[in-house]
């Protein structure tokens, strides 16, 4: 995938959050009239709410991830306002570890690396992100990994020998973004733990 593919990538990721936070927005303010009134109650309620909610926070968290970057900074408190939301929805823990705000760039790298590892963790598990003056580290920890070695050995060149499919899609995009950007991916793995720096 050229740099021009991933540009038109993040253009088509961008439009298609931008056109659903808009109506999930609304279902959401919906569902708290509804609650303020009394008028539906009980454990429907909370299902719809609840999933309402979680297509809400992964919209905005794939807005990062796949939409267009920028250097626009990104503060801690919207960014683990954001991870929280997601992380409540899943299995998956994230730790930002960042204090400073950062570029959309290097949160989209990130996030990006958080989807790697999340494939890893199908029972779930940690994920910590953290970095030391210029390098990024991504780190997901579980008891039990379910690693594709044909993905992680070639995350780092972004050439996979089989058809990457939609759910894999971060590996794609993660080794072209780092390029866009000036940065290598490098990749460790062991039986509790996957890695990625950049």
């Amino acid at each position: 995938m050229g740099a021009t593919d991933v540009n038109l990538a993040e253009l088509i990721g961008s439009r298609i959050c931008h056109d659903l936070i808009s109506p999930i927005g609304a279902i959401t303010n919906g569902l708290e009239l509804l609650d303020m009134v009394g008028a539906v109650q009980g454990p429907e309620m909370e299902l719809i709410s609840g999933s309402v909610g979680s297509a809400g926070a992964r919209i905005r968290f794939f807005r990062v991830a796949f939409g267009s970057a920028s250097d626009q900074p990104l503060g801690r408190a919207e960014i683990t306002e954001l991870l929280n939301d997601v992380e409540r929805a899943g299995r998956v823990r994230v730790n930002w570890h960042l204090t400073k705000p950062v570029s959309r760039n290097q949160v989209k790298l990130a996030f990006l690396a958080l989807m790697c590892c999340e494939s890893a963790m199908p029972l779930g598990g940690t994920v910590d992100i953290t970095s030391q003056g210029e390098a990024w580290t991504v780190t997901g920890s579980a008891d039990k990994l379910n690693v594709d070695s044909d993905l992680w050995k070639h995350v780092t060149t972004g050439r996979f020998p089989n058809k990457l499919t939609p759910a894999q899609v971060q590996f794609a995009l993660l080794p072209d973004t780092a390029k866009a950007v000036g940065r290598r991916i490098a990749v460790e793995t062991a039986a509790t733990r996957v890695s990625l720096r950049f």
